[in-house]
């Protein structure tokens, strides 16, 4: 039986390979960095979620290291059995007091988290009004739920107001979004959906993995941004991004909803538990949050850099003021071949494209850090005006 199957995956694989759809995987030889290490040399590294540049800070590895010692490797458990110890209790409470919510339940990523939400809060009665370009995760998690399923285009407040009105008869409404949606980098306006949740009694979910730790005046994310901290029900996000770069995801709520996904979420209850180095690896990266405002002005000052220099050479990058960068290539093949040549010249890019993005809309997505210097930022640039004009021949 495989043989024809494996023929029929070979043409497939051939048919992503020709239209300049391969997702090659580069392997890194040293640590998460500013600069990394490839097979072709040292290079630097602008596609990492590094935002605070806190994946190999020294302080956050000695944690680490100590938490092995103390807590050992790994659970071998879930959390109900004889996976938690008191280390992911304080990681929970911790998140809490840093989010502004009640109570936080850890899940082994966000994409377990957005998983395990929608199941376990609405069932065939209930509907979820999700914004048209939410992550993957927030996508397939809504389609385990029996909930009725309405979405409305990016951002677009007046299409938000007329889903809501559409699903009145409703028990519960839900309105979840993106807080900073990861291919273009734009901010969902969470103050304006924060006031249409209240004037059609819904609740209001944010996956704000792309904005906590530097989005808003204590790294918070984007309801510390927008002032609606206490108007947001639920927050989902990753511990794999700008709080330390390891894995693992949370969500962050009312109580009353986390207590019942501790006794209902799939991905909770029949998921090993957080490996307690990263819980205690996080915890660390909370500590250096309260001091972290350096951290987060160099950051914007690099993104402010990039974005800038980058707009004045001519280049097509989606407006905004997030450490995302999208410059807009268009044809696959190109955002393949521009990324190729980057790394000739010593910049680490990725192209992105279908269905990743939309077909026609490939990019290169720069994700700018704290770890760069202008220097780096600069020879950035440089390397991406030199690829264009090789391209162009």
């Amino acid at each position: 039986m495989y043989a024809s199957v494996r023929d029929d995956l070979r043409a497939t694989l051939d048919e992503i390979r020709t239209a300049g759809l391969y997702k090659p995987e580069r392997v890194i030889g040293t640590p998460q960095s500013a600069s990394v290490a490839v097979a072709s040399g040292d290079v630097l590294n602008f596609c990492a979620n590094n935002y605070l540049g806190l994946a190999d800070h020294p302080d956050v590895v000695v944690a680490a290291k100590d938490a092995l010692d103390r807590w050992g490797y790994g659970m071998a458990s879930v959390r109900f059995i004889c996976g938690t110890q008191e280390i992911h209790k304080e990681l929970e409470q911790r998140l809490s007091a840093f989010l502004g919510q009640e109570d936080t339940i850890l899940y082994s990523s966000c994409f377990d988290a957005n998983g395990g939400v929608f199941e376990t809060l609405l069932g065939p009665e209930d509907a979820v009004i999700s914004d048209a370009l939410n992550h993957a995760s927030i996508i397939d998690g809504i389609r385990l739920s029996k909930a009725r399923r309405h979405r409305y285009a990016n951002r677009d407040l007046a299409d938000l107001e007329q889903q809501l009105k559409d699903t009145q008869d409703a028990r519960r409404r839900l309105i979840v979004t993106d807080g900073v949606f990861s291919m273009d980098g734009y901010i969902a306006p969470l103050a304006e959906i924060c006031d249409l949740a209240d004037r059609y009694d819904a609740m209001v979910m944010v996956d704000d993995s792309h904005a906590v730790g530097f989005v808003g005046p204590g790294g918070r994310g984007t309801p510390e941004l927008h002032g609606v901290m206490d108007r947001v029900d639920i927050i989902t996000g990753t511990l794999g991004k700008a709080l330390g770069g390891a894995s693992g995801g949370y969500v962050a709520a009312r109580a009353e909803i986390v207590e019942l996904l501790r006794q209902r979420s799939r991905p909770y209850l029949f998921s090993n538990s957080l490996a307690p180095v990263i819980a205690a690896a996080s915890i660390k990266v909370l500590d250096l949050l309260e001091s972290a405002g350096e951290l987060r002005e160099r950051l914007n000052a690099n993104t402010e850099l990039f974005r800038t220099k980058m707009t004045e050479a001519g280049f097509e990058i989606l407006p905004g003021d997030h450490a995302i960068a999208p410059v807009m290539i268009g044809d696959a093949a190109e955002a393949g071949r521009m990324a190729e040549l980057l790394l000739e010249r010593g910049v680490y890019v990725i192209g992105f494209s279908y269905p990743v993005v939309p077909m026609g809309a490939a990019r290169i997505r720069v994700q700018l850090s704290a770890a760069h210097s202008t220097a780096d930022v600069e020879r950035a640039v440089a390397a991406f005006i030199d690829a264009r004009a090789t391209m162009a021949g």
